[in-house]
């Protein structure tokens, strides 16, 4: 297969601040390969570095130095996870052969994929109801805890009763204030607090779920398919957040959720269309296979972050760089 690469880059429209720190600019890139019969198909390799992923310059190093004409072989020896994705999803997919993907218009029609619509302020949820979404997520941990169990409690009282809310700390929270957060949350109606807590405080995140009605979720505890394995062979049944653009290859992520019927979120990194579409594949794959499990709103809710590069058209996104 015929390899090429293009890099990008998207300002958000307004930086988005996490414990991680100031968010500006989205880096990445887009793997287009075309086979001998000139099929085409496109992936993406949108690296999350303080998640755990390569950084973006090794990202680019590697397709700098990559052949023109690549096979399977060469993918499966990819050694790292955003790019192993972005590989296999051109390459792959579900049918082997490098194909663009097939539309999501099904899944969404049967109600399969629900997305949670990621709040830059929290008098921001009006328009994303008016939009559709019933689930927001909201970050934490960047302000006092005072400050935002107050600012929380009065999203929580402008709600409708149907909304459904996330919390996401992203590690930003010590063990008290973990308890804090957890027994607010466990009277009122918060689907879960994501990640509260550093990944190697896995333990005490652990016996803190078993507490509490609240659930917590693991997010940068999981941020790869290895991670995956060791959370849930250490006892971890409750939820997993799952970012596929940097888990790895998408095969071994689905049939390590089909092996175990996990309880997952899958969310974004902020990628373009090309990554975001496989990533929703996913979901909407496992969601059919998991049905006995609750189907949890996907955190796929930020095309409102962006200005640029939000086509849908793989073929328009790539020439537009």
């Amino acid at each position: 297969m015929r390899f090429e690469f293009r890099t990008y880059k998207r300002l958000f429209r307004q930086p988005l601040k996490t414990h991680h720190g100031i968010w500006s600019v989205r880096e990445g890139i887009l793997v287009r390969l075309e086979d001998e019969s000139g099929r085409v198909g496109f992936g993406e390799i949108a690296p999350l570095e303080w998640f755990g992923s390569e950084p973006i310059d090794d990202a680019i190093a590697f397709c700098r130095n990559a052949p023109s004409s690549i096979d399977s072989d060469w993918i499966r020896d990819i050694p790292f996870p955003a790019c192993q994705f972005g590989f296999e999803s051109a390459a792959l997919l579900d049918s082997g052969s490098p194909l663009n993907p097939p539309s999501l218009g099904d899944f969404e029609s049967r109600k399969l994929l629900d997305h949670s619509g990621l709040l830059a302020r929290t008098q921001d949820w009006r328009e994303l109801w008016e939009q559709g979404y019933r689930t927001f997520k909201l970050k934490i941990a960047i302000a006092s805890i005072e400050i935002e169990i107050a600012m929380v409690e009065s999203l929580l009282n402008q709600l409708p009763k149907d909304a459904v809310l996330r919390l996401d700390a992203n590690m930003g929270l010590s063990e008290f204030e973990t308890h804090q957060w957890l027994e607010f949350c466990d009277r009122y109606n918060i689907e879960f607090i994501e990640q509260p807590m550093r990944a190697d405080q896995f333990e005490t995140m652990l016996k803190l779920s078993q507490q509490y009605r609240t659930p917590i979720a693991l997010d940068e505890s999981v941020s790869n398919l290895a991670q995956l394995r060791d959370c849930y062979d250490r006892g971890w049944r409750g939820i997993f957040v799952i970012k596929p653009a940097i888990a790895g290859f998408p095969s071994q992520l689905r049939q390590f959720c089909q092996e175990h019927q996990l309880d997952t979120v899958f969310s974004t990194v902020f990628e373009t269309a090309i990554g975001r579409r496989m990533g929703l594949q996913l979901a909407a794959e496992l969601s059919e296979a998991c049905s006995a499990l609750r189907v949890r709103a996907v955190g796929y809710g930020t095309s409102h972050w962006f200005d640029e590069l939000n086509s849908e058209d793989f073929e328009e996104l790539w020439n537009s760089l």
